[in-house]
């Protein structure tokens, strides 16, 4: 009896599947693309409409021929690949690669966005062809990169360095970074100071803190030195004060959308401490299926990417009984929150990354998830719960007070306290900010206080404050940039800052992104000579202009050869025009065997340190980045490290001698107690690695240590 052939791209997605339809389907994996454009050669022909030539890699052969062989065997065939531009586009290619169009044999396309029983039964109850404005528009992206990669990439290698790359997406992030680090080289810091008044009533009671905020007839007040601000507090200790208004206002406090991918990765890195890569990975196990026992196997997510926040109706329907029975029906708002996107650039209506059973709670789930799956299943679940819960109510109190002072019209004084007087869905999840609050309340409650009331100086203070300039990226702050900016979507994202890093365009410092000089100079190059490459405005309108694709408004070709006709005019001649630029770096150390300065050089497996009489002496040695600590077993330096997958650790210099090594970055200072190595623990403290001592930190170095992260 002949089955019907299911195909999907991993095999864990297989396994969920397998087990939801039943004995009477094979399930297959095609382990991502079966087809791509040749490695060896641009595989594009751009005087004949931009044709791709797709090949069948000779890794993916065998794939290729185990799903034909199913196939013949199979009375129909079900392309159940993701439900976005790549996903159809993989079936698609797996048509063509494996021939599978055969007459009389039906081949349709399935599409669900949560791999759960009911969701899988339905798609394919109701499946449908192959939708080729999404085929079209992932090739236009396909070919748009690669004419950018293969042309670009060997100019960068004769003109810079060998192993070096470009792309639409890559090249537009590197350049917001190293915009970044030039505003923050450029600003100049402005002294300011903070002035404080201690005030109570006359007979010395409820003492509490206001900030002087500006002249008594309402100019701002501005505080320059050390000098003006001595003489303004010497005026307020002499002052005469009184209560000039008292606001009260009751604010709600609505919950956050259900996560996108952008959101989604943003809130990992902040409360996680995951990067973009490590966040998808994670997403893409919970939402392909995990065994919940007994054989059973299911996807505990929605896809995980999307760029919708909106929720199906059953899930809202599901998630407010669910608050109801758990919180207390004050949790569950009259109506439920809609959310849309604000992202001008949103594509496909997908729903936002949400539980597939609000049942299936974080604690139901901590047995069948390790401890990294259970992190990341706790945020979404949380979110999505929490989406659709009553807003927090706040009391916001502000005081405003008058001080009468000789020798001017006095000044305006202001504080304010904030008090919670309904937990909505903060009961259950709060957002985390991109940058630390640097408000004035400080959880401290003001007194009961009534207009005209006198009151009476108790003590001031002044801090001298600078103004900050802008902050360098963080992975959450570069993602929400690109979305702002409709800079890729979000498959891209995390690709990108992989990508970025891996070529050594710009490092991670203290949490942060740092452009190399190696980034600098590939940035600079490509906006001097091929300026809409790295232009931000004229990549989000490409972007545009694929979602434009994509719904069936515009053709393909047109977009490409709109992009590449200008783009060949740049090139033409640009091998002539662009001349060499020497990246390397000097360093303190001079060549054992000849005596020459030592310098950094960077290669196909990153940075080393050679010899600056290359090519007649051949000196070459690995680059050290130590870390401060020592070894616990030979004493020698804790250097920083990288595996053949380029993933951190942190290890002894004098392997292969000594082979101790550790995934988390040491401590400089060693334990108090027994001299071993110490890790961050928490934010202000470290742990010894061998006698589990716990040590507070100095306020400067928890900052130091932490990255302030």
């Amino acid at each position: 009896m002949k089955k019907g052939l299911v195909v999907v791209e991993s095999p864990a997605k297989a396994r969920t599947i397998g087990r939801i339809l039943g004995r009477q389907y094979t399930v297959l994996a095609s382990l991502g693309h079966i087809r791509d454009l040749p490695k060896s050669k641009l595989g594009v022909d751009v005087d004949n409409g931009f044709e791709p030539q797709y090949v069948v890699p000779k890794a993916k052969s065998k794939v290729v021929s185990e799903i034909r062989e199913a196939a013949a065997k199979a009375d129909a065939v079900y392309l159940a690949t993701d439900p976005d531009r790549e996903g159809e586009a993989i079936s698609w290619h797996l048509i063509a690669a494996a021939k599978l169009e055969v007459p009389g044999r039906p081949l349709q396309r399935v599409v669900f966005h949560e791999i759960t029983a009911e969701a899988v039964n339905r798609a394919f109850k109701n499946p449908r062809e192959i939708d080729m404005h999404l085929v079209e528009a992932q090739q236009a992206r396909r070919i748009l990169d690669r004419l950018v990669g293969y042309k670009l990439s060997p100019l960068l290698w004769k003109k810079v360095q060998r192993g070096l790359s470009a792309g639409r997406v890559q090249s537009v992030a590197v350049r917001l970074v190293v915009d970044r680090e030039r505003e923050i080289e450029a600003f100049v810091a402005e002294e300011f100071w903070i002035l404080r008044v201690k005030l109570t009533r006359p007979n010395g009671q409820d003492p509490f803190w206001a900030k002087v905020v500006a002249l008594r007839d309402g100019k701002k007040l501005t505080v320059a030195s050390e000098e003006v601000a001595a003489s303004t507090l010497s005026q307020l200790v002499s002052g005469r004060y009184s209560v000039a208004d008292v606001k009260t206002k009751s604010v709600p406090h609505k919950p956050a959308a259900p996560f996108t991918t952008s959101t989604l990765q943003q809130e990992s890195s902040r409360r996680l401490h995951f990067t973009a890569s490590q966040t998808m990975a994670l997403a893409q196990q919970l939402y392909e299926g995990v065994s919940l026992g007994k054989g059973d196997s299911v996807g505990l997510i929605t896809y995980m990417r999307t760029d919708s926040p909106h929720l199906a109706t059953s899930a809202v329907a599901e998630i407010r009984d669910f608050v109801s029975s758990e919180f207390g029906q004050q949790f569950v708002p009259a109506k439920p929150h809609r959310y849309t996107s604000k992202s001008k650039f949103a594509q496909e209506a997908h729903e936002a990354i949400r539980p597939t059973s609000v049942a299936n709670t974080p604690e139901r789930m901590k047995a069948f998830l390790d401890s990294r799956q259970l992190r990341l299943y706790t945020l979404i679940w949380q979110r999505a719960v929490a989406s659709q819960m009553s807003p927090s109510v706040y009391d916001n109190l502000t005081v405003t007070v008058e001080a009468a002072t000789r020798g001017n019209d006095g000044f305006l004084l202001e504080a304010t306290s904030s008090r919670c007087t309904f937990q909505g869905f903060e009961r259950l999840y709060r957002e985390r900010a991109d940058e630390p609050e640097s408000g004035e309340d400080d959880g401290t409650q003001l007194p009961d206080l009534k207009k005209g009331e006198k009151l009476a100086y108790a003590d001031s203070d002044r801090e001298q404050k600078f103004t900050q300039p802008p902050a360098r990226y963080t992975e959450a702050t570069l993602v929400k940039t690109l979305e702002q900016k409709g800079i890729g979507r979000p498959s891209t994202y995390a690709p990108t800052l992989s990508v970025i890093q891996y070529r050594e365009y710009v490092m991670k410092e203290a949490g942060r992104f740092r452009p190399t000089k190696l980034g600098i100079v590939v940035n600079d190059l490509l906006n001097e000579h091929f300026p809409r490459v790295v232009d931000i405005g004229f990549t989000a309108k490409m972007e545009g202009q694929l979602d434009d694709v994509a719904q069936g408004e515009r053709n393909w070709v047109s977009v490409v050869s709109e992009f590449y006709l200008p783009f060949a005019s740049e090139l033409d001649g640009a091998e002539q025009r662009i001349a060499h630029v020497d990246v390397t770096e000097p360093t303190n150390e001079v060549c054992p065997n000849c005596g020459k300065p030592m310098i950094v050089r960077s290669g196909r497996f990153g940075r080393f340190i050679a010899c600056s009489g290359y090519p007649e002496c051949k000196t070459t040695k690995k680059v050290t980045v130590p870390t401060g600590a020592h070894c616990p077993e030979c004493g020698a330096d804790i250097i920083v490290k990288r595996s053949k997958k380029g993933k951190t650790f942190y290890g002894c210099s004098k392997y292969p001698e000594c082979k101790f090594a550790m995934p988390r970055k040491p401590v400089a200072t060693p334990c108090p107690k027994c001299g071993k190595v110490q890790v961050p623990y928490g934010k202000t403290k470290t742990k010894c690695l061998s006698c589990g001592a716990v040590t507070l930190l100095a306020p400067a170095a928890a900052e130091g240590e932490n990255g302030g992260a």
